[in-house]
């Protein structure tokens, strides 16, 4: 797909200084001001959290807002300089209208998206996605994911209870409906993926197991840049 699926509003360069309390992030602007960001990821950040690296910020006109500025993009270095998405709030924004305009054809048919249904144990959870019109509904949990090592996308990068649960969840949906893990590459230099289990031992062998029973696994990259986020297609799994 050539065309952008998400543009971002108006964005401001600048050099991030340093994060602190997760939510914080001090960035100088390309003006020489120094503002204080809200930083919208909450994990370690693994190879993305780099101080003195070029940055992009949104501004909100919002007067409610404690933090007008919210980080947006970091340029890193790994092979070649790439911009890497930080707003954690943007993949399912993304994954929804990638659904609408039908770009992911591994998906199949479908004629309805529902965001956000119960499901799991006593319907405690939320899936992410749930699609209808098929001959089986089609579940699916979206992930960020921006650690790599190599050339190879990994998730998680840090212990996840929550993600071992949703993973158990979508597998106890099979074989009666589709259970779909979305992984969402947030920056275009890796054209692999795996389990992180260095990071997170227990998520790689629930995901095999999972996969083994019939979880279907979509890694998505995506071109992220100051104008806009465009879909590449799927990464090879390396299992």
């Amino acid at each position: 797909m050539t065309e952008f699926l998400y543009q971002y509003p108006t964005l401001y360069p600048g050099i991030l200084l340093k994060r602190y309390k997760r939510f914080f992030a001090d960035i100088e602007l390309a003006t020489s001001e120094v503002i204080t960001a809200h930083c919208p990821n909450t994990g370690p950040m693994a190879g993305v959290y780099l101080p003195g690296n070029k940055v992009y910020v949104s501004a909100s006109d919002n007067p409610n807002r404690k933090l007008p500025y919210t980080w947006e993009l970091i340029e890193v270095c790994d092979t070649q300089p790439t911009w890497v998405g930080v707003n954690t709030s943007l993949p399912n924004r993304v994954v929804n209208l990638a659904l609408l305009a039908k770009a992911i054809p591994e998906l199949g048919a479908y004629s309805e998206i529902r965001l956000e249904v119960p499901y799991g144990q006593d319907k405690k959870s939320r899936v992410d996605f749930l699609l209808a019109g098929s001959d089986r509904p089609i579940y699916i949990e979206v992930k960020n994911t921006t650690w790599v090592q190599g050339n190879v996308a990994l998730f998680p990068d840090t212990v996840t209870t929550r993600g071992q649960k949703h993973l158990r969840e979508l597998t106890a949906l099979l074989p009666e409906a589709t259970a779909v893990m979305l992984y969402f590459i947030n920056r275009n230099d890796c054209p692999f993926f795996a389990p992180g289990d260095s990071a997170d031992p227990v998520y790689g062998t629930l995901l095999r197991k999972a996969i083994a029973l019939g979880l279907h696994v979509l890694p998505c990259r995506f071109d992220i840049s100051p104008l806009g986020i465009r879909y590449l297609g799927l990464a090879e799994l390396k299992m």
